[in-house]
């Protein structure tokens, strides 16, 4: 499935735009059924008939984390890998893994909907899931970068349209955020230690929690936009120097909000560290 681009009769990769975004639909709808689940156990508690798997502290993480990573995470694969195709004139760098990334984020998704029901978490909010599946969701995000900027490199635009900006700060930021707020000590196969303690876990946990906001919930559906709104508008872009202004007023402000959290945590614990805010 395919289209002629230019005169180098090179198609466009839309098979695994296609299988994204038929689970962005699934995974929506999962995720939001069980959101009215634990709505209704707030007016009726026995509505799950006290089942230990079904309770509103195991489906509240599934809900959770159904929302933002299965059905906004596959969306995002989806819209970026369309995106950049279109705007670098060149087809997704290697096939195979774009692939992966698929089956890959669907077996992280499918591991989440089995281990949170069944009590297995780190407690970190939007961060439950145990070190095992850190270690996937790492594998994966790697081999998504590389698709990503390896398709950016082989472009034949000169310039890189601004809805790449966006997407390549949220998967550097994204990258970061997951691995050093996932630091742990395993004890078992199902279970983890952080390695951070007190005050330092609470930081690390929400520098990663504020971002993980920021850019995987704002700055990703911006470069969305920015494709998607002057396509049905039969538009360009207003100003594409402001485009970039945006772009960059957005990433440090974001960053600098935590940045001053976090010094003001650290000075209130009469401890110096360096905290790592931006990529």
């Amino acid at each position: 499935m395919g289209i002629t681009v230019g005169s180098n009769q090179e198609t466009f990769n839309y098979k695994v735009v296609s299988q994204f975004a038929i689970v962005t639909v699934l995974w929506g709808i999962v995720g939001m059924v069980v959101g009215v689940i634990l709505a209704a156990q707030l007016i009726w508690p026995e509505i799950t008939f006290n089942i230990p798997w079904l309770s509103f502290g195991r489906l509240r993480p599934l809900h959770t984390n159904a929302v933002i990573f299965a059905f906004g995470g596959s969306g995002l694969f989806a819209a970026s890998y369309y995106i950049v195709q279109r705007t670098c004139q060149a087809r997704l760098f290697c096939d195979k893994l774009a692939a992966f990334t698929f089956w890959g984020w669907q077996a992280v998704i499918v591991l989440a909907a089995v281990t949170l029901p069944l009590g297995i978490t780190t407690s970190k909010e939007y961060a439950e899931l145990e070190w095992p599946i850190d270690i996937l969701i790492t594998v994966v995000w790697v081999a998504y970068a590389v698709v990503f900027f390896g398709t950016i490199m082989k472009r034949k635009t000169k310039h890189i349209y601004v809805s790449n900006w966006f997407f390549g700060a949220y998967i550097l930021t994204i990258a970061i955020l997951h691995i050093f707020n996932n630091l742990e000590m395993p004890a078992s196969l199902w279970k983890s230690y952080s390695a951070y303690a007190g005050v330092q876990d609470a930081m690390v946990q929400w520098w990663y929690g504020h971002n993980a906001v920021g850019f995987f919930l704002t700055t990703s559906f911006l470069g969305m936009m920015y494709y998607f709104i002057p396509k049905q508008a039969e538009r360009p872009i207003y100003s594409y120097r402001l485009s970039i202004v945006h772009f960059w007023a957005l990433t440090l402000l974001i960053c600098g909000q935590v940045l001053i959290t976090c010094s003001t945590l650290l000075y209130q614990t009469g401890r110096s560290h360096w905290v790592l805010c931006s990529p």
